[in-house]
């Protein structure tokens, strides 16, 4: 019977993957290590290069030889088995494939999420707020969502959210020191954004002048 063991246990370890040294092992540590193994034996493999379909078919069949399959009603395949309707008794027409299947928690939790800014970092570039909790950013005001102000009219709050609130270098200034006095007045200016537009078509050998009216 040890034999036959060390047989067994030499398809499972040497068959494929990484190679372990059984011959080392006593017929006390082949037995020790038989019986630890009893509740199931795991299995480990990369991600992208990993085992083949043929290696773990041939896995499964050693785990669940023909006559260990018959008697749990598995297929050939050794992976499905069919199910019945409790309702009616029927068996279902294709077998399905049962198993353990593993979920792993995600830790999205609303604490680490939430988040708010008065003021903080802008861009270099762009001199807009920078995104993200970790950056201490702003909210992003993306295009949709001034597609929905515009649907509403929104016209004031539309012109802080792209001026004052955003890339209006001097605008946001100016705002500041109206708060601070008590003031409720917005003098938007021109967005950084556009003057970065500008650079971009000058730097493909477009000239672009801009006239105040």
């Amino acid at each position: 019977r040890v034999a036959e063991l060390r047989a067994f246990l030499e398809q499972v370890y040497n068959t494929t993957g990484r190679k372990e040294d059984l011959s080392k092992l006593s017929d006390g540590q082949l037995l020790e290590m038989s019986e630890n193994l009893a509740s199931g034996m795991p299995f480990a493999t990369p991600v992208f290069d990993g085992a083949s379909e043929d290696e773990i078919r041939a896995m499964l069949q050693l785990a669940y030889p023909a006559e260990v399959a018959a008697a749990k009603g598995l297929t050939p395949t050794r992976t499905q088995a069919y199910l019945y309707d409790g309702r009616t008794g029927d068996r279902f027409e294709r077998p399905v494939t049962v198993g353990y299947m593993h979920y792993l928690k995600l830790h999205h939790l609303v604490d680490d999420k939430m988040h708010a800014r008065s003021t903080g970092p802008y861009s270099l570039v762009t001199q807009q707020p920078l995104g993200g909790k970790a950056q201490f950013g702003g909210q992003r005001f993306g295009e949709m969502e001034v597609w929905a102000l515009e649907a509403y009219g929104a016209s004031y709050t539309l012109q802080e959210m792209l001026t004052v609130k955003s890339d209006d270098v001097q605008g946001r200034t100016k705002v500041y020191e109206s708060i601070v006095k008590g003031e409720h007045s917005i003098e938007a200016g021109m967005p950084e954004s556009f003057n970065v537009l500008v650079k971009e078509i000058r730097s493909l050998g477009l000239d672009i002048e801009l006239e105040r009216s």
